[in-house]
């Protein structure tokens, strides 16, 4: 069996309040989950993350791909005994990073030819590869292999991106299916096995969402990514390509936006009837000093917080803000200390899941029953 999704509680605007069950963890959702690119949540150990109430945190395919490697990851018992972590996982395809390295690809339809940004070494990832690999790293949750389309992209762009994507799509669920059991956690949760989600593209263009979409529920995926956003589109255009999709896909399955976003456009997206979101945000910001507080956005390496004995946010009870204040998270930043990113990162963090908390409450009382 793979995932259970179960919408426990609907608003009449769509808000969800459900229970994801995955192997390693019952996700409660809406739910926003931390990147872990490489293995690690960028200057947060796993125990802090666990503090802070992280139920599931993601990994990146085509990082870990090529290092450490996905088959020594495997011999030691897949991803989540690698890095140590109890609860739930996710990889990505590793499309999007492919993506990224626009001079160092080559896309035809068998699959993307790239150069490694490491040392300039050739790879070949084909849907068939991404799935093998995503299986070696053993996430409860595996993403097929897409091609991400930038911004902007003109329609025939866009319609040639589509079309490798939904073929990619089929190649990966039938290379999935016939593999998954290869997991390796299988004898560790019997009757369990991972779950592929497919990813609606399309561009900024509704009717080729519309057929993404449509195509990708025959072809009947665990659950649903909404993928292509925030790659450089105006955010009311990012909103009018989620609202698109949104209604079409199954209520019975797990919604997820990649890669987004500002704090009240994960509250807005979740209240919209999102379950599922992702941002490298809270901690590349906090890396530059940059802190989401409830008082509005904070840049800590300014002057004027040198002397500032309030905590960064005084509405926040988080580890950083009951016990450091402004003006010695400047001197960090100011005096290049490693510490600094942690304890930035961590309260980012904590901030981006207190407001998931607080939304999955609120979606609470005044909901009815779901109608699956």
């Amino acid at each position: 069996m793979a995932l259970a999704f179960n919408p426990l509680h609907v608003t009449p605007e769509g808000g969800r309040r459900g229970q994801l069950q995955l192997p390693h963890q019952t996700v409660e959702t809406p739910v926003f989950m931390p990147v872990g690119t490489a293995g690690t949540v960028k200057a947060v150990p796993q125990d802090t993350l666990e503090a802070l109430g992280a139920q599931i945190i993601l990994g990146n395919t085509y990082h870990l791909y090529l290092r450490p490697g996905h088959e020594p990851i495997q011999r030691m018992g897949g991803l989540h005994r690698f890095i140590s972590w109890p609860r739930a996982m996710l990889t990505d395809s590793g499309g999007f990073q492919v993506f990224s390295l626009s001079e160092l690809r080559k896309v035809t339809d068998e699959g993307v030819r790239f150069r490694s940004h490491l040392d300039g070494s050739s790879h070949f990832f084909t849907p068939e590869h991404s799935m093998d690999v995503q299986i070696a790293l053993g996430a409860d949750i595996a993403m097929a292999f897409d091609e991400c389309t930038e911004y902007p992209a003109d329609r025939p762009r866009a319609e040639e991106s589509l079309r490798l994507t939904m073929a990619w799509a089929r190649r990966s669920l039938t290379h999935f299916r016939a593999n998954q059991d290869r997991v390796p956690w299988a004898s560790d949760f019997p009757g369990s096995s991972q779950s592929l989600f497919g990813i609606v593209q399309g561009g900024m263009y509704r009717d080729l969402r519309r057929e993404s979409a449509e195509r990708l529920l025959e072809m009947d995926f665990d659950g649903y990514a909404i993928g292509g956003l925030s790659v450089g589109e105006p955010r009311d255009l990012t909103l009018e390509m989620i609202a698109e999709v949104l209604p079409l896909l199954p209520r019975d399955k797990p919604r997820y936006v990649m890669g987004v976003g500002y704090p009240d456009e994960i509250e807005q997206y979740a209240r919209m009837g999102v379950d599922m979101m992702d941002c490298v945000l809270p901690t590349r910001a906090a890396r530059h000093g940059l802190l989401f507080t409830s008082e509005g956005r904070i840049t800590i390496k300014n002057r004027q917080f040198a002397e500032d004995q309030n905590p960064p946010d005084p509405n926040c009870d988080c580890l950083v803000c009951r016990r450091y204040s402004r003006a010695y998270l400047r001197h960090l930043m100011q005096a290049g200390e490693a510490l600094s990113g942690t304890l930035n990162s961590i309260h980012n963090l904590a901030f981006y899941l207190g407001i998931m908390r607080r939304v999955r409450q609120s979606l609470e009382p005044a909901c009815a029953p779901a109608q699956v």
